[in-house]
């Protein structure tokens, strides 16, 4: 059996809570998140400390990084809420040459995207959101959209990844965006110089969900409700990954999404604004 190794800012969180169980199903128990680190204990209302986290699900609370990777065949940096923690809890994972998944979002910022990836060291790692694996966005036709038009529900920080990594691997990299709206229920429009546009609507209610309408240049269209089990595609693509050490998406691909949420970030700070994706 393969050892996993949990980092993370506090461990009572969704991810940390799930990825344990839904890694060992998958993987038909060769995988198992067996040690884990957290750097404070839940701030939330209600939240565990990380020992009641650790003592719950039967994980081993470690009490450093430095133990964590030591320990571990395969490594995960969390922290899905607080991307801002990432330039520091990447670190050393990130040359530690053992394989390493780091939760979205992969960074806070562009520049701290860059820090990341240049802090890295011979370590095979991956980021993206779950939605990615969604069969629906697999299997879509993609030559030939002329535009899409995408909802997105929760906070606006912590969930926008989700829909503009689907506009990236549908349409690729933006020129420029604009901000409508307000920071609570933004409309963001990505604009491609060539007659090509996403719009991306977003609501702070996650009754709401997450879809995409797709128009293609000769009229037709199509619709992603995002409505498979996309978490389970996307733990056999994590569990492959710690396998064979290959990531399924390009770091590329990943500064390149988070310069479209960075620009987007920049926009709605300065609503009417056209905000150039660099």
């Amino acid at each position: 059996m393969k050892k996993i190794g949990f980092i993370d800012y506090f461990l009572h969180e969704w991810h940390a809570d799930h990825f344990p169980e839904f890694i060992y199903e998958v993987s038909k128990g060769e995988m198992k998140v067996c040690y884990a680190w957290g750097e404070i204990d839940s701030p939330r209302e209600g939240g565990f400390t990380n020992k009641e986290w650790a003592d719950k699900l039967g994980i081993e609370l470690c009490l450093s990084q430095e133990e964590v990777i030591e320990k571990s065949d395969y490594l995960i940096v969390l922290s899905p809420d607080n991307a801002e923690r990432h330039v520091d809890l990447c670190k050393l994972a990130l040359v530690s040459k053992k394989p390493t998944y780091v939760d979205k979002t992969f960074a806070a910022s562009l520049n701290d995207a860059k820090i990341i990836v240049e802090n890295a060291e011979n370590t095979p790692f991956f980021s993206a959101s779950a939605l990615r694996y969604d069969l629906g966005l697999q299997a879509v036709k993609k030559d030939d959209i002329e535009a899409v038009d995408c909802r997105c529900a929760g906070d606006f920080k912590i969930y926008t990844i989700h829909m503009v990594e689907p506009i990236y691997l549908l349409m690729g990299k933006a020129k420029r965006v604009l901000a409508l709206g307000n920071v609570q229920g933004p409309t963001l429009l990505f604009d491609y110089n060539d007659g090509k546009r996403a719009v991306l609507s977003f609501f702070d209610h996650d009754n709401v969900g997450f879809n995409i309408a797709i128009r293609y240049k000769d009229g037709s269209a199509a619709l992603l409700p995002f409505d498979s089990d996309y978490f389970k595609a996307f733990t056999m693509e994590l569990v492959s990954f710690f396998d064979t050490g290959v990531p399924s998406v390009c770091i590329n691909d990943t500064i390149d999404i988070i310069s479209m949420l960075d620009a987007g970030k920049k926009a709605v700070a300065n609503t009417g604004v056209w905000v150039e994706v660099v």
